[in-house]
């Protein structure tokens, strides 16, 4: 089993080598199936591993496979570090990356850089499969930046398009402040314990303890600040709070990128290492904290940002920037397992959204804007069934004490009362539970409004309103963003499309309904496993808890009105979209055209990108200018280069007047030489 994981870690990058030094010569075709087919070997492998762990009960093992560094006590090798949490991760990896190569035969079909994509899909997943099977940070680092620059990659895929580049970019420069955070934790953490291999760390942390650190005249916990910047890095990959605006833009990228990216790879990669190391935020009480309370306010602020948005993959971007927030309270609140369930669960019905909007696009000849969708289920009922089942699992659509419901029911009513649970020791738990059961209904409101507006009402493309889609050829992507444009087509490309929206091809319906069937029972089958009575048996040693840590343990007997309240603001959400859209169809635009300061702060997202812009880019500009203008010209160049540059041209000026041209002006300069040198001779004799 060992060398056949490390087959399936391997696997994606075999096919992105062959892919991308290869592909232009083997063609097209060879390329998708070399990429895809490693892939589904990967996955058939990953979930062999996952049965192997979870009903063989395998041992969890590490394959070390070369020494990478070795420089005193810092040492690092390239390793397999396998357990139930590297396992899960493997599964939900490799199923959703798969699957999104598949899908993407089909939505790509018209690009012509086929193999350059299918080889940056391939890289993708195997950075993400080297961050989660890592034995050491520097490993957990190297997948790190991995996935950052495969995301920069992809996201600026049809780097043609300066929306495009500019969104890659924007990813690439956030990131980074993250990642700078994530740097300064490893090396605290190596500074605290002389090592960064996991096996030697987490039995070291108890030790310390209580132990601080005397910085500034003031003593701080040492752990609280290791964990803190380690939390930094995990802001910037998952898109929380303060360091979430890189995430919507990334929808410039193509559809299968934005799944792949959003349900399995980057944005997880935040929520996987905060329970990777749930030894040292056991430890950590302050750092715990800051992560609860993080999550929690993006959490809420995505869920409102998503209230207002028209481009159906941004709704769709904000929600998930909202269930990260999920996520992280849950990890905050002590519920590693619980977090973990949900992006497990997640996984499948939000790549399932992605790639069913995505499907809605090809229907809709490459438009995203759902004011002009409407009446699409009849036309498209297979896209139109499972976005359904999407929708349902995301709002957590269940009934409590039958435990029936879809995937998000029993992952994300785990968190919230989790969170409840943990209010009874930790006052600012109460808050994450308040948001918990706000942000659902939320969900609920915005995830049914793009149902209705897409699918349901008046159609509003062709000519049945007031805009009809354009067919962008390869760019399937064009209208990635309310704000950003594709470039002028040709004049034989500027028509109209005034023929039905129509079903996507099979290629692409087929990863639907795998999805699909994800969104329902993956909730239900796995409950007992991720939060409930064989928990322990599951994760065994893979996530460690305080023994005063009985947050889970209790969930099952919180009140009633806690068991109910994520159901009845959930219902409420439902029922107020149907109002709005459905019951009075059209009162939605009315209040988006009165441009109220609610509607407003809401659509331009709480105007973060206009705060960095004015403070960041602005400020950074004018500190360049500063010095450019005020330090290197008007001091180092003047008096400098220019100076000496000056003085050398007056000197110049001054000896170029003594060269007349005329001979006997020479003889007699040469006269008085030769009358100085003999009056200092007669003064040297004298």
């Amino acid at each position: 089993m060992q060398s056949l994981v490390v087959i399936a870690v391997f696997a994606p990058l075999l096919g992105a080598a062959i892919a991308g030094l290869s592909g232009r010569r083997i063609g097209d075709v060879p390329s998708q199936a070399v990429t895809t087919g490693l892939l589904f070997l990967s996955c058939a492998l990953a979930w062999s591993n996952f049965c192997s762990q979870v009903w063989g009960h395998a041992e969890p093992f590490t394959v070390v496979l070369a020494p990478f560094i070795d420089v005193g006590q810092f040492q690092s090798d390239w390793a397999v570090r396998i357990d139930t949490l590297s396992t899960v991760m493997l599964v939900v990896v490799t199923t959703v990356s798969s699957l999104v190569h598949l899908y993407s035969w089909g939505y790509m079909a018209e690009d012509d850089c086929k193999p350059r994509f299918f080889a940056y899909l391939s890289l993708f997943t195997f950075a993400m499969l080297m961050l989660v099977t890592a034995n050491d940070f520097m490993q957990l680092f190297f997948g790190w930046e991995g996935v950052g620059l495969a995301s920069y990659l992809l996201i600026g895929f049809w780097f043609k398009k300066p929306s495009a580049s500019a969104a890659a970019i924007k990813a690439f420069v956030v990131n980074r402040v993250g990642d700078f955070g994530f740097a300064l934790g490893i090396m605290t953490v190596f500074w605290m314990f002389h090592t960064i291999r996991f096996p030697e760390l987490f039995p070291l942390i108890a030790a310390k303890a209580g132990s601080s650190w005397q910085f500034a005249g003031q003593s701080w916990s040492a752990l609280d600040l290791a964990a803190a910047l380690l939390f930094v890095g995990a802001m910037g990959k998952s898109a929380q709070f303060f360091l979430h605006t890189w995430l919507p833009d990334a929808m410039e990228g193509p559809t299968p990128v934005s799944a792949l990216i959003h349900a399995a790879t980057m944005v997880t990669a935040g929520v996987y290492m905060v329970c990777l190391l749930s030894p040292l935020f056991e430890y950590a009480p302050t750092a715990k904290s800051i992560v609860m309370v993080i999550g929690a306010i993006t959490a809420l602020f995505a869920a409102t940002v998503g209230l207002a948005q028209n481009d159906i993959k941004r709704v769709i971007a904000y929600s998930t920037c909202s269930q990260l927030g999920y996520m992280f309270f849950a990890a905050g609140v002590g519920a590693y397992q619980g977090a973990m369930f949900h992006l497990f669960t997640h996984a499948f019905f939000k790549a399932l959204l992605f790639l069913s909007a995505g499907s809605v696009i090809i229907g809709m000849h490459h438009e995203q804007d759902m004011r002009k969708m409407g009446g699409l289920w009849k036309l498209m009922p297979i896209t139109w069934i499972v976005m359904l089942i999407g929708t349902i699992a995301i709002t957590g659509l269940g009934i409590p004490h039958l435990d029936l419901g879809f995937a998000g029911f029993y992952s994300k009513d785990a968190i919230i009362d989790s969170a409840y649970v943990a209010s009874k020791t930790n006052p600012l738990a109460s808050f994450a539970f308040v948001v918990g059961v706000l942000a659902a209904g939320l969900t609920s409101f915005y995830s049914w409004r793009l149902i209705f507006m897409t699918f349901h009402g008046h159609a509003k493309w062709g000519g049945h309103g007031e805009g009809h889609a354009h067919d962008h050829g390869h760019h399937a992507d064009a209208h990635a963003s309310d704000d950003a444009h594709a470039e002028p087509l040709p004049d034989d490309e500027h028509h109209a499309h005034d023929h039905k929206p129509h079903e996507s091809p099979w290629i692409v319906i087929v990863p639907l309904l795998a999805l699909a069937v994800g969104a329902i029972f993956a909730g239900w089958f796995f409950d007992e496993k991720f939060v409930g009575a064989d928990r322990a048996e599951f994760w065994r040693a893979a996530i460690f808890t305080l023994p005063s840590n009985h947050v889970l343990d209790q969930i099952k007997s919180v009140p009633e009105w806690v068991v109910w309240a994520p159901l009845i603001v959930t219902i409420i959400g439902f029922v107020a979209a149907w109002y709005v859209y459905i019951a009075k169809e059209g009162l939605g635009a009315r209040i988006a055209a009165r441009k109220g300061p609610l509607w407003s702060f809401l659509y331009n997202k709480w105007y973060f990108d206009e705060l960095y812009d004015a403070t960041f880019v602005r400020g950074a500009k004018a500190l360049g200018d500063l010095f450019w203008k005020g330090g290197d010209q008007k001091i180092i160049d003047r008096f400098g280069p220019d100076g000496v540059a000056a003085m050398s041209e007056a000197v110049g000026r001054a000896a170029g007047k003594v060269q007349s041209g005329y001979v006997y002006h020479y003889a007699f300069i040469m006269l008085l030489g030769v009358a100085g040198l003999l009056s200092l001779a007669l003064f040297a004799w004298g």
